[in-house]
């Protein structure tokens, strides 16, 4: 039988990842949003794109080309191996990037929109770097073009 203060705890808990949660499906909105309204190769996300842009490349070369940003292997991103490689990554951006380790969705498949099944749960600074590269080879461009008509 659980006390008053852990049923507290487990009850705040909760509450806490329901919002963030919330946060991130307010952030992947806003995202989708500007993509229909602004071709993604034209976008700036950070301050800093250049920089993410350079840095993701240089550390994840697997990922230098259109296809490899294309199409997401969850387990690859987060296998044992990678997390280390993307916990050195992340540090470099702790005092560049506000919310750098924020929960933020990721759409699998840069040529579909944001899904219960099509979408992952990353820090920000993973999103930014996929995002970034998926701007860069004109990926995320389609959406602003099926969206201008209508």
């Amino acid at each position: 039988m659980t006390s008053k203060s852990e049923k507290y705890l487990i009850e705040n808990v909760e509450d806490i990842e329901k919002q963030f949660a919330v946060k991130a499906v307010e952030h992947a909105q806003v995202y989708w949003k500007l993509l229909t309204r602004t071709k993604g190769s034209t976008l700036r996300l950070t301050r800093v794109d250049h920089e993410i842009y350079n840095h993701f490349i240089r550390e994840f070369q697997e990922y230098a080309s259109k296809e490899s940003v294309s199409l997401i292997d969850e387990n690859k991103i987060k296998s044992s191996e990678n997390k280390a490689r993307w916990r050195k990554f992340m540090m470099i951006y702790e005092n560049k990037i506000e919310d750098y380790n924020f929960g933020t969705l990721l759409r699998i498949d840069s040529h579909g929109e944001y899904e219960e099944k099509t979408t992952i749960f990353v820090p920000r600074i993973q999103f930014y770097a996929f995002e970034i590269a998926r701007n860069q080879h004109g990926l995320n461009d389609w959406i602003y073009e099926t969206y201008k008509t209508k």
